[in-house]
């Protein structure tokens, strides 16, 4: 194992290690506040491109977190260029799971504990499953089967047809994070301090490492690596076979988001109010950025694009970065938090705001391109497939936008 300490320590850890502490444990706690109308506070950067870094393939589906392994939130589909919006489905209670999207079916959790297999053509409800206790996690679609786990440290394995239970795995806590697949192996996180790794045929346990804090976001799995990042403070890399420890990447901040992994480069926000880009190949920082004035944490997953990294902010703004500088491009803002995970759809770059408006901006220079306000605050990320965007809402409705034919 690679073990390294040499990351620079953020100035601010020490007053605001008791905030960050509370805020791991629940990841709701700053209030959104109303501001100024949205704007652009940037001009964009010359020669900025928004092409897709990552290889995707064509996309009918989205079937985890962020999109593929790397959870790189780029979507290989397109969108219309006008959206609107085609069904509204109704939970009891709040949604903050992101959506997976397989088969024409929408799946995705509610505060309400119930979990929902919604038809993308109408809306209308395919099953309904009761899981132990809230379920904030992001689930994932594989082979016909649907998972993700609940507030009472359950992940749950249901057949995404009918919904019955395959089987439950029990954790010691609960779970946010969302399951990585690969090779007929699950990768998730739970904040009884641990990363597990399943069998997906029949929940059986792998292996499983403790770490010194929650594990909130979910796992990336790239070259048989397995890359994730907790509120201990550390970037671990893992080796998807046994478990084995590659590297210990100490980054002395709490982190709630997923790293978003490309060309060996892990990319992710803290809280610590910075976005870090460090190799997860030589373990070596490759830069920082900090914006000047507003000193907000970081909750919302990035996206990468060919020489992008977008990612959004608690100072109520979505950032574009510079992939080799770090230096931003252009930002924008809106009138309340962003703890939404962005989603690259070919030259525009769609997220959801606490304001209750979901965007599209255009990559280059940050314009809005189109806007839709739902009338509640948005936590979930939006997820994209068959032509269709769909995500929730905290008021417990799930909209699905496309073309209004």
């Amino acid at each position: 194992m690679k073990r390294r300490t040499d990351l620079p320590r953020p100035l601010a850890l020490a007053p605001f290690g008791s905030l960050i502490v509370m805020v791991c444990g629940v990841l709701t706690g700053l209030a959104a506040s109303p501001g100024a109308s949205p704007q652009t506070l940037a001009e964009p950067h010359e020669g900025a491109t928004v092409q897709a870094g990552p290889v995707v393939a064509e996309q009918t589906a989205w079937r985890l977190f962020r999109g593929d392994a790397g959870l790189t939130g780029v979507a290989a589909g397109s969108l219309p260029t006008s959206l609107a919006p085609l069904w509204v489905f109704e939970a009891d209670d709040s949604i903050e799971s992101t959506a997976s999207i397989a088969d024409g079916v929408a799946y995705l959790g509610s505060l309400d504990s119930y979990f929902y297999a919604i038809d993308l053509t109408d809306g209308e409800l395919r099953w309904k499953y009761q899981a132990s206790m809230e379920i904030r996690s992001s689930p994932t679609v594989v082979d016909g089967v649907v998972y993700f786990g609940d507030e009472g440290g359950q992940f749950h394995a249901l057949d995404a047809r009918s919904g019955e239970v395959k089987w439950v795995f029990s954790t010691g806590a609960g779970i946010i994070s969302g399951a990585n697949y690969v090779d007929g192996r699950l990768v998730f996180g739970s904040y009884d301090n641990s990363l597990y790794c399943l069998d997906a045929a029949d929940g059986s346990l792998i292996w499983k490492i403790e770490t010194l804090g929650y594990v909130n976001g979910t796992p990336a799995i790239v070259d048989g690596k397995v890359i994730s990042v907790g509120c201990d403070g550390f970037c671990r890399v893992v080796r998807l076979e046994d478990g084995a420890s590659l590297m210990e990447i100490e980054v002395y901040a709490y982190v709630g988001a997923s790293p978003a992994i490309d060309n060996g480069i892990a990319y992710f926000g803290t809280f610590e109010n910075q976005v870090m880009a460090i190799s997860v190949i030589t373990g070596e920082l490759q830069w920082i950025y900090e914006h000047p004035t507003r000193k907000f944490p970081y909750y919302s997953s990035a996206a990468i694009a060919a020489d992008l990294v977008f990612v959004g902010g608690r100072d109520k703004m979505l950032h574009a970065i510079d992939r080799k500088s770090g230096e931003a491009v252009w930002t924008y803002r809106t009138r309340a938090r962003i703890d939404s995970s962005p989603v690259i759809v070919g030259d525009r770059v769609f997220f959801g705001a606490s304001t209750g408006e979901v965007f599209a901006l255009n990559a280059s220079s940050g314009e809005v391109e189109w806007q839709f306000e739902t009338g509640s605050s948005i936590v979930a990320s939006p997820s994209i497939a068959d032509g269709r965007m769909v995500i929730g809402t905290e008021d417990g409705q799930v909209y699905c936008f496309g073309e209004m034919r």
